[in-house]
């Protein structure tokens, strides 16, 4: 996603953390990332380095599950493109490129 945003200027994405009950203690990881608003906390987690206790309740994440649990999100990584097609999973750069370019096209037409 870093390399991609780099690239494309016209291209966001908005990470929403959905802490997955069967790794432990993700949702902690899943807290203070959000307390400290961290990009770098967040690539340290995934890097599977320790990430410090919480230093608030950050009620987001709960939503953040929620939501996850409503619209059937099940794993990560999950997209929602702009046309709202639900990709799971990682895709090589150029394939998720193709995918939001082509969910962008389909919103133009409506």
């Amino acid at each position: 996603m870093k390399d991609i945003v780099s690239k494309r200027k016209d291209i966001a994405f908005y990470i929403k953390l959905f802490p997955l009950a069967i790794h432990p203690g993700s949702k902690e990881k899943a807290q203070e990332i959000e307390c400290t608003h961290s990009l770098k906390l967040l690539e340290e987690s995934l890097e599977g380095k320790p990430i410090p206790k919480p230093g608030c309740k950050a009620p987001e994440i709960d939503r953040n599950i929620a939501l996850g649990k409503k619209l059937n999100i099940t794993g990560t990584p999950t997209l929602i493109l702009p046309d709202g097609e639900m990709v799971v999973g990682a895709l090589p750069e150029q394939t998720l490129l193709m995918r939001i370019d082509q969910a962008a096209k389909q919103v133009k037409k409506k």
